[in-house]
């Protein structure tokens, strides 16, 4: 398998089980102390906020690239294999869902338009 196709798959799988991990804080099926690990690796995995900021060279990603999977792992154990399957599943059809690309769109042109009424403004008051 090539290594791109390798890593797109993995990331694919890193994605559908950050759902899986969501879906699960929410599942009767799922352990208390795995609900709370799920959802901390969950809210983690999907906030802007990182241990090390992205933009540091290297260091940034790594947080990414080893404590969100590492945390998955974890997560994944402490739950029983029917469970983790069907959530996976669940997950599965979630991430195949159609976007709405209209909707980005709006938002996209909205924090551009915001951007550029910041700008002028700052440059009315510098001008002033």
């Amino acid at each position: 398998m090539k290594p791109l196709v390798a890593l797109q798959l993995w990331a694919r799988a890193i994605k559908r089980d950050i759902i899986a991990l969501w879906l699960a804080t929410k599942d009767p099926r799922v352990p208390l102390y795995a609900k709370l690990a799920a959802g901390f690796v969950a809210a983690y995995a999907l906030s802007p906020i990182d241990l090390i900021p992205d933009f540091i060279p290297i260091l940034g990603y790594l947080d990414d690239l080893i404590l969100v999977p590492l945390g998955i792992i974890v997560v994944v154990r402490m739950m029983p294999r029917e469970v983790i399957a069907d959530l996976r599943q669940q997950a599965a059809l979630i991430a195949d869902r159609p976007s709405n690309k209209v909707a980005a769109i709006i938002i996209i042109a909205i924090w551009i338009s915001a951007l550029m009424a910041l700008t002028i403004w700052v440059f009315h008051r510098l001008a002033a």
